[in-house]
């Protein structure tokens, strides 16, 4: 075979090039461009892993999110009927709630008897206690025996006792407690009754999901009050002291139940207190 000098010379360069020395630099900037371009694959897929991640999250957690709904009192004033209208009419026979230093004394001069209806009351063997209110305040009105010798005394106080009043006012859970008083009921009066025919009265505003109201009276009583359209209202007859001269008004415990039997409220040590606005 005839090998001539022109193939011999191409073939030495060839080998030549083969054998010449890696270029180290160029190596290691590879590796490194390699690496870099692995790592920001890496990341950009764990990246797109944690906002599929958030995605799948944020969604059960917005629907599950609820908002606590405000407390808010009766949604407003029940429809009476004619026979209610007259009792309230007989309640305020000055055609308007009274005030508790003159109940002589129309107060607020502008509250009007027929802006108020009967809300619930509250009947027992002897007679009965009602809550009567306006969109702006409540009166008490126990129907009489003799109207002459025991005229009424609706005295008015504003919801939540401060004016101007309205029925969210003073709410801050499912049971507000408005009133505890006393109120005198000339059918209680006997001989032997050492309090005058005094009853202790308590009274106040629920939420719709309350259906029963437990007064501890704090002294080996517990009744339930008479609950409706948002509204409650209860009573006992007043004990005298040991001294014979004052009635016994100890700070009482109201518990609010739902259709369960649960409790979804109380209101503990509530103390005895006169009607009327804390201030005008």
């Amino acid at each position: 075979m005839n090998v001539d000098e022109k193939t011999i010379a191409a073939e030495l360069r060839r080998l030549a090039d083969a054998s010449r020395p890696v270029n180290e630099q160029a190596m290691v900037a590879r590796a490194v461009a390699g690496a870099r371009r692995r790592r920001l694959t890496w990341s950009l897929a764990a990246s797109a892993v944690a906002v599929a991640a958030g995605a799948l999250i944020a969604v059960p957690l917005t629907l599950g999110t609820t908002t606590a709904t405000p407390a808010s009192g009766p949604a407003g004033l029940p429809a009476n009927t004619s026979a209610q209208l007259q009792s309230v009419r007989d309640c305020m026979p000055l055609g308007g709630p009274v005030d508790g230093m003159d109940t002589r004394k129309r107060y607020p001069a502008d509250a009007d008897v027929k802006d108020f209806r009967e809300l619930v009351v509250y009947r027992d063997d002897v007679g009965s206690t009602a809550l009567v209110g306006s969109e702006t305040g409540f009166v008490l009105c126990t129907p009489q025996k003799d109207k002459e010798a025991f005229p009424s005394s609706p005295v008015f106080t504003p919801w939540g006792s401060a004016l101007p009043g309205d029925l969210d006012a003073g709410v801050s859970g499912p049971l507000t407690v408005d009133a505890y008083t006393t109120e005198t009921d000339s059918n209680a009066m006997s001989d032997d009754d050492q309090s005058g025919g005094r009853y202790r009265v308590v009274a106040g505003r629920v939420a719709r999901e309350v259906t029963r109201v437990e007064i501890d009276w704090a002294d080996g009583r517990r009744t339930d009050a008479a609950v409706a359209g948002g509204f409650f209202i209860g009573r006992v007859p007043a004990r005298v002291n040991a001294d014979g001269k004052h009635l016994d008004t100890p700070a009482v415990t109201v518990t609010a139940y739902d259709q369960t039997g649960e409790v979804i409220d109380r209101r503990a040590e509530v103390p005895y207190a006169p009607l009327g606005p804390v201030s005008r």
